[in-house]
């Protein structure tokens, strides 16, 4: 199997995700005066943020007059990621993956970017980490640049299309999430690699459809430079 392009998630995934997203999600639901359970928002990760409120804020007390104010609490997540990213001392790569992009790069494989973040998230994060002004990332896309985020396949159809891959098979998609294996599986991805160091672990990942599960960057670079 030749892989042609490797379609990464950003936070948990190669973004080091110290609780951050989880932590917003819950400060925007319970400014809204809402509950949310952390393990219900883990199960939502991956999925375009609109939808993941939707979801949560259907399952807490309250939710159905709460589902008016959807556009509202999904930008008060906003405000206080785009403030994680651009300040926290705590924004980093997961270690390695700035090696692994480059290992790729030198292969002549492309490397793309895919979040169930809105683009102005994943602006801010690029900006903070140099990987586009650094060349190690061919091109990027957010779920709201899209007509359906994860787990339809058509943020990958997208970097497909614009990096010129004209096979799924020759596509690699790579995620902590279910939303993430989903997703590749759904565009009939060559490869669908789940990893353990981000939202989920092996055992919560092992029951949905993949190719691989790797417990370490070293790991999937092993593999993904060698296929």
């Amino acid at each position: 199997m030749t892989i042609q392009l490797v379609i990464f998630d950003l936070a948990g995934t190669t973004v080091h995700d110290p609780g951050a997203v989880n932590r917003c999600f819950l400060e925007a639901m319970q400014a809204a005066g809402l509950d949310a359970d952390p393990a219900e928002i883990d199960a939502v990760m991956g999925l375009p943020k609109p939808e993941a409120f939707r979801l949560l804020i259907g399952k807490s007390p309250g939710g159905a007059e709460a589902l008016g104010r959807l556009d509202a609490i999904h930008a008060d997540f906003v405000a206080r990621m785009l403030d994680y990213y651009r300040t926290d001392p705590a924004v980093a790569e997961v270690e390695g993956a700035s090696r692994l992009f480059a290992n790729l790069r030198r292969s002549g494989v492309l490397v793309g970017l895919n979040t169930g973040f809105s683009r102005e998230i994943t602006r801010t994060i690029l900006d903070r980490l140099g990987w586009e002004r650094d060349a190690l990332v061919n091109a990027s896309v957010s779920s709201d640049e899209v007509p359906r985020g994860r787990p339809s396949p058509d943020m990958i159809a997208h970097l497909m299309k614009e990096l010129g891959v004209e096979h799924a098979s020759a596509v690699a998609k790579v995620g902590d999430a279910p939303a993430d294996l989903q997703e590749g599986t759904n565009a009939g991805c060559g490869l669908v690699i789940g990893v353990t160091w981000g939202s989920h672990s092996r055992s919560q990942l092992e029951g949905h459809p993949h190719t691989h599960i790797v417990d370490a960057v070293e790991d999937l670079s092993n593999l993904l430079v060698s296929v």
